[in-house]
């Protein structure tokens, strides 16, 4: 049997050790980042004992991906967040390659975290995606069971592939626990497989609950199933999703399906599909059902096969979380918009009414600390383009532009930053959305901190993620029209989460 060189409490003392030595310079203020090293996809995001938790895939000893555990944090509002012990090392045979990504659940009062294992097979020289469980009494100290992996290949459809296997994301239906499983078919598409089991231990496949077509990519990642206005909804995020007008255009995609599952057959039959954001750093995402029923999803806002500038620079870091947006279903679309209780951590700063341009740019405010908000409701009825230059100093800006005719949203970082590269064919520094105007009305929520841009674009109804890493101190941001445009109104608010 193949054992891991790496043990709990060799990562938490290398945290100890290193987290005062992270180069500050990028590191954001009100969004998620782990002490130390790499992080990519939130696990095991979960409502426990009055407390948020959020583990995440960790590299803790270096910037770029390498043998993954299970970092650890918790909140009590999503906001200001906990580093706790690192809950998961690649430690035993069946995780010894990586604990790769999962979910978490509550079940007697114990927490029990659900997760894929890399286990090689030295019989035939080659690795195999496992899945297993780790129990925890206090939340913090989890111990992996005795029967893990507790389901392997024996337990896969003809048609899956051993290699790829992962992702479960566990939740309690009708007193019976299901666990959603991604897996690459023989023909290389994606998959959902559906397991089911009554104690979290012993499992038993139940179906393919969806299987893909070659336009939905090559490889399926991190589902996510549940209820959702009256609808079921099924988040994935595909490896290699073709183009399509706007959609799809970074290496890898988050999409939601909305539907409805024939819990008798086991298979989900889609009315929709969307992509989730539009911008280029979005990946991963898994939901929790908070305090007040609310759905909340969390996502890595960061992309696969593209440089990360703090690796590059050795800021001893790499990676960031999404903020957490509550999500609702309107006609069978999606909508998301920021937790409410970011507005606790706001201060408005100044407010405007019913500013008029008219072909020109006007610098609109200043500020020291990025980190912050600007809320803004346009009429753009006589505009022929509208755009938004944030932030921005003399020689660089990130720029979010509206072409009013076309109904197109844009976001580019192409003026701002060091470089980030990508393995897409041509290096990806903008993204564009399709959004339609309500009553000739623009409106937008948008949330910069330091080194992400998140926009809202129409309450909700489309998103836009994007990270910079601006070569000097970014300190205002300007608003532009071609054509004539009424800005309602116009609040610019700080965030600061303190220490």
């Amino acid at each position: 049997m193949t054992m891991s060189n790496y043990t709990l409490l060799k990562a938490n003392s290398y945290i100890e050790e290193h987290k005062d030595k992270i180069v500050q310079d990028y590191r954001l203020n009100y969004h998620f980042t782990a002490p130390t090293g790499w992080i990519n996809d939130p696990n095991g995001f979960v409502f426990y004992k009055g407390e948020y938790h959020l583990f995440y895939q960790f590299h803790p000893y270096n910037s770029e991906w390498g043998p993954m555990h299970w970092g650890h944090a918790k909140s009590k509002d999503m906001i200001t967040w906990e580093h706790l012990p690192v809950a998961l090392a690649p430690d035993t045979p069946a995780d010894a390659g990586g604990c790769f990504s999962g979910s978490a659940i509550e079940k007697d009062g114990n927490l029990y975290l659900m997760y894929t294992g890399i286990m090689h097979v030295e019989t035939e020289n080659k690795t195999q995606q496992v899945q297993c469980i780790a129990v925890s009494k206090d939340g913090i100290n989890f111990e992996k069971v005795k029967q893990n992996p507790i389901i392997d290949a024996s337990s896969l459809p003809i048609n899956a592939v051993q290699e790829d296997f992962r992702d479960p994301k566990v939740f309690e239906r009708n007193g019976i626990y299901y666990s959603v499983i991604v897996s690459k078919t023989k023909k290389e598409t994606g998959q959902v497989l559906l397991y089911k089991s009554l104690d979290l231990i012993n499992w038993e496949f139940k179906s393919i609950l969806l299987e893909g077509q070659e336009e939905h990519g090559v490889m399926w990642e991190c589902p996510d199933l549940f209820e959702l206005n009256g609808h079921d909804v099924l988040i994935l995020s595909p490896i290699q999703m073709p183009k399509k007008g706007h959609e799809f255009h970074n290496t890898s995609s988050s999409i939601v399906m909305v539907g409805r599952v024939d819990w008798n057959t086991g298979k989900f039959v889609k009315s929709t599909l969307q992509e989730i954001d539009h911008g280029l750093d979005f990946y991963a995402p898994q939901t929790l059902q908070d305090a007040n029923g609310n759905r909340i999803m969390i996502a890595w806002m960061q992309m696969w096969g593209r440089t990360q500038p703090t690796h590059v620079e050795r800021h001893g870091w790499a990676g960031a979380m999404t903020l957490p947006r509550v999500l609702e279903i309107k006609n069978e679309q999606l909508s998301q918009k920021a937790i409410n209780e970011i507005n606790h951590y706001q201060t408005v700063e100044k407010e405007y009414h019913n500013i008029y341009l008219e072909n020109e740019t006007k610098t609109v405010d200043s500020f020291s600390e990025p980190s912050l908000r600007i809320q803004l409701n346009a009429n753009l009825e006589n505009a022929k383009t509208f755009f938004i230059e944030l932030p921005k100093n003399e020689d660089e800006k990130a720029v979010l532009l509206f072409q009013v005719e076309e109904g197109v949203m844009e976001l580019s970082r192409e003026y701002i930053g060091l470089p980030i590269l990508g393995s897409e064919d041509a290096t990806l520094v903008k993204r564009t959305v399709s959004i339609p105007l309500i009553d000739n009305q623009l409106q937008l929520d948008i949330f910069i901190d330091k080194s992400s841009i998140e926009v809202f674009i129409n309450g909700g109804r489309e998103v836009m993620s994007m990270t910079i890493f601006p070569l000097k101190a970014v300190y205002e941001y300007a608003i532009g029209v071609n054509g004539k445009v009424t800005i309602n109104e116009l609040q610019h608010s700080s965030i600061h989460v303190g220490e």
